[in-house]
């Protein structure tokens, strides 16, 4: 089986540049495969209402994490601020927008394994038309980003256009939501800091949404710190040493000696590379991890359901062969393409990822299917829903919601909360940046922070947020029945957490927190610290108490 949390999909490319994007074009969320309405009660976090699954959610396309985004809360329907206050401070951490594979894999080993099925004439009708889609696919992963300004280098890995009208939204409804707050903004240096993980595709989100700042309030570009990030072009690379980038925060999954060990670390920074270290010691070789993993891939479903993708694809006896000598399949060899200029530019397998049977093939289309919705502008005449049945979708989803929720989220009860103590430096600067306005040393009125699915979950889970983040007993083994975790929920593209700040003129600071732009409350043991009976606005003083922050 297939652990699907690096992959994704893409069709073909649009070459309008990012000035050309339709910033209005709310016809794109609204046509997202996500269900609006299940996400909506799944990220209410209020105690008083109980939380949607997906057995009760017919209209999930169980993209897992790679389901594109939507807010999930009109502003205009938020709670209102407590009289006497006004806004002093956001900040925010956001996954990068929805994004294209992160290499030639799962799309050319399929498309050998097809062009070897259409040479014996083993295709139904309907697997005629995968061969077509799959070329469609890997010439969009290849041209992904050409010609758009803000992507530093096209190609497999980048952004789709709908991901970055997602993090444009994300910025555009940011400004509406506290305008007093960024008109003081504008007038005062250095007032909004802008930091991301360093990986192009953060970068990039970072980018655009700062782009959209500027392009709504123009006033605002010489407010941004660094400068890196308020211009589009290629040669504008932001930095550790212009302040732009912060592995330690943002990228903490991954804390390496030849990247991360160059200076001398702060006793936080050694902190941070600790826990890495001891998370990425649990990933590679606990036991308990790799047998509940190993557990999972043992589903006896599993080749049922394959069958139940491939049978419409490809006829009987050619899936007989699958595994047999000259029937194992890997993105082997390369696929070329004319770019929109007459360039040809060919992209090269590594050999790696192999179809050795029907489950493996199966997984793969999966692969492809669910980056699909996020895809929209890019996919304008393909539709991977005919070759995953919903049944099919919601296996590989869940699959893969249990090897996320084990490897990056709450995990079993004997992991000793390895997966969340990575994010305990995110979450101590998510409070720091609050402290330094109770103390009156406040240097920034927003910090903005750019980073993946594998800091996001982690953070949400030292968080303790939207009652679904307790782990499991050993003895049990996640499944849609016995958890509410749901990677749809937790992290899809462009997922983000928000806190805004608020003071009145006697110096109580209030926060209040945005989950994916809804009003979310903070764990239940914290009840005590909100404002007023059933408030989205908390007591700063208590909160931190709440969470024993030093």
């Amino acid at each position: 089986m297939l652990n699907v949390t690096e992959l994704s999909l893409l069709f073909p490319m649009i070459h309008s540049t990012y000035n050309q994007i339709d910033h209005s074009m709310n016809i794109l969320f609204k046509s997202s495969m996500l269900c609006a309405s299940i996400l909506l009660a799944a990220c209410n976090n209020n105690e008083q209402q109980s939380q949607s699954s997906p057995e009760q959610n017919t209209s999930s396309k169980y993209y897992q994490t790679k389901t594109p985004y939507q807010p999930q809360q009109d502003l205009k329907k938020y709670e209102a601020i407590p009289q006497g206050f006004k806004p002093v401070f956001t900040e925010l951490v956001a996954r990068h927008g929805s994004r294209g594979l992160s290499s030639i894999k799962y799309d050319l080993a399929l498309y050998n394994l097809w062009k070897q099925a259409k040479a014996e004439n083993a295709l139904t009708p309907l697997g005629e038309k995968l061969g077509a889609d799959l070329e469609t696919m890997m010439k969009a992963n290849i041209l992904l980003g050409y010609g758009v300004d803000g992507i530093r280098q096209y190609g497999y890995g980048n952004e789709t256009m709908l991901g970055i009208q997602e993090h444009r939204g994300i910025a555009d409804r940011l400004l509406q939501r506290l305008p007093e707050l960024f008109k003081i903004a504008a007038t005062q240096p250095e007032s909004i800091l802008v930091q991301s993980s360093g990986v192009d595709r953060a970068v990039d989100s970072a980018k655009f949404f700062t782009a959209e700042l500027i392009q709504q309030q123009p006033q605002l570009k010489n407010q941004v710190t660094p400068v890196s990030y308020t211009s589009l072009t290629s040669t504008s690379i932001p930095s550790i040493e212009d302040g732009g980038v912060d592995r330690f925060k943002l990228y903490f999954h991954s804390l390496n000696k030849d990247q991360d060990l160059v200076s001398p670390l702060s006793t936080q920074q050694q902190a941070i590379y600790d826990a890495s270290q001891a998370y990425q010691k649990f990933e590679a070789e606990d036991v308990y991890l790799k047998n509940k993993l190993n557990d999972l891939a043992k589903d006896t479903r599993a080749q049922q359901i394959a069958m139940n993708v491939l049978n419409p694809i490809f006829k009987p006896e050619f899936l007989k062969k699958l595994g047999t000598t000259g029937y194992t399949f890997s993105n082997n060899g390369a696929y070329t393409v004319t770019s929109p200029k007459g360039e040809t530019i060919t992209e090269k397998g590594k050999g790696k990822n192999t179809i050795a049977s029907a489950v493996d093939a199966a997984a793969y289309l999966y692969e492809l299917y669910s980056i699909s919705g996020g895809m929209q502008l890019e996919l304008k005449d393909v539709n991977f829903d005919q070759y995953m049945p919903v049944d099919a979708a919601k296996f590989y989803a869940e699959f893969n919601d249990a090897n996320d929720f084990y490897e990056k989220g709450p995990s079993f009860q004997e992991s000793n909360a390895v997966t969340s103590n990575i994010a305990q430096g995110l979450k101590q600067d998510l409070f720091k940046q609050v402290d330094a306005i109770v103390d009156k040393q406040q240097s920034h009125r927003a910090v903005l922070r750019f980073a993946h699915a594998e800091i996001i979950i982690p953070l949400a889970t030292s968080l303790e947020l939207h009652d679904m983040m307790q782990p499991l007993p050993l003895h049990q083994t996640y499944n849609y029945s016995n958890s509410t975790w749901r990677g749809e929920v937790v992290s899809p593209m462009a997922a983000n957490l928000q806190w805004d700040i608020y003071q009145n003129a006697q110096g109580t600071t209030l926060v209040k927190m945005l989950y994916n732009e809804k009003e979310t409350l903070f764990k239940s043991s914290c009840k005590y610290a909100q404002y007023s009976t059933n408030s989205f606005y908390y007591d700063y003083l208590k909160l931190k108490q709440c969470y024993q922050i030093q």
